[in-house]
């Protein structure tokens, strides 16, 4: 039988991404650090598929402990395949610790191709970001423009990622798809700005304070609809050795102001919402961004849910997770 492993599975992506894979006969070995993720998030697909769905706790910046868990995962059947989801999400926390970055985002990436190149493992499934494109302002972002000019440590280590998988696509690797997210929303939250402003609510309902002036705008895209792009991409039949391609709504997103709002409605009616200064939350947030998706597109996909949709489903779904 065939195994996919899954690096950071146990996180909000990979736990959305795992039922669906569990459909399949094969066997899913999860690698995970559980920073941000829990193994009880792998609970539905362990529900769907027993005992096809196993987990290891594992630092997969670290090149010899992930070629144990490789080892290990040899031994279930043929490792035809790597997601590689693992990575730090907290893009202010990398600005003020370079390391974050490079061991959570870059590290994983070497030690992952390392042990694929040893057991040869043919096909990679990168989550890279919109990040890598850098603050273009109102250009539309398509997956051929240049040059890309990060403005965070996480963006950049997503590029340098990139580049480095292109390379051992050039040496071993059969296939590498390398997925550019939006922002991504839904449930189990970790972070992001809906989690947050959920959060802070909590703390004091009679207002919101809002980090820069809510004119930043994005494009939001619904976790169910990514996981469901990654898999059709997944399935291509081109012969291209590395698929670089936006994932995301057609629309131009919405504004930080907007959400903020939607939030307050949902979670506490009445409460002041109070904005800062500058079209910027912290440094390395790009405000505003256009994203180009008829790469996309041209795999027959689309998303059930724009930008608006896709907030405002995560929004009711992160005030339950929060109790609200």
């Amino acid at each position: 039988m065939n195994v996919s492993i899954i690096a950071g599975g146990a996180g909000f992506v990979g736990c959305n991404l795992l039922p669906l894979l569990a459909k399949e006969d094969r066997h899913l070995m999860v690698l995970d650090n559980l920073c941000r993720g829990r193994e009880e998030y792998l609970d539905a697909a362990r529900a769907a598929a027993p005992g096809r769905v196993h987990f290891i706790h594992v630092d997969l910046s670290d090149r010899a402990a992930t070629l144990l868990a490789f080892n290990a995962a040899q031994k279930l059947g043929t490792v035809d395949e790597v997601w590689h989801l693992a990575a730090n999400s907290d893009i202010p926390a990398g600005v003020l610790d370079a390391n974050v970055d490079l061991r959570d985002t870059f590290m994983t990436t070497f030690s992952l191709l390392e042990a694929m190149k040893v057991h040869q493992v043919p096909a990679l499934h990168f989550a890279s970001s919109s990040a890598i494109y850098g603050d273009l302002g109102g250009v539309g972002l398509h997956e051929s423009i240049g040059p890309l000019l990060p403005i965070s440590n996480y963006g950049a280590m997503k590029l340098a990622s990139e580049a480095l998988i292109s390379a051992a696509a050039e040496s071993y690797l059969v296939s590498a798809n390398l997925f550019r997210f939006p922002n991504v929303v839904g449930i189990p939250a970790t972070h992001g700005v809906i989690l947050d402003f959920v959060n802070k609510l909590a703390v004091a309902p009679d207002h919101l304070d809002v980090l820069g002036d809510g004119s930043q705008q994005k494009a939001y895209l619904h976790v169910s609809d990514l996981v469901a792009a990654m898999l059709r991409v997944r399935g291509r039949s081109t012969d291209h050795k590395v698929e670089v391609v936006n994932i995301g709504p057609t629309d131009e997103g919405v504004t930080v102001r907007w959400i903020a709002e939607q939030v307050v409605a949902r979670v506490k009616p009445g409460a002041e919402i109070r904005f800062g200064t500058g079209n910027k939350g912290w440094v390395g947030d790009v405000p505003k961004f256009k994203y180009l998706t008829d790469r996309m597109q041209a795999y027959g996909w689309a998303p059930a849910l724009g930008s608006p949709g896709a907030v405002a489903r995560a929004i009711d779904e992160i005030a339950r997770q929060q109790g609200h």
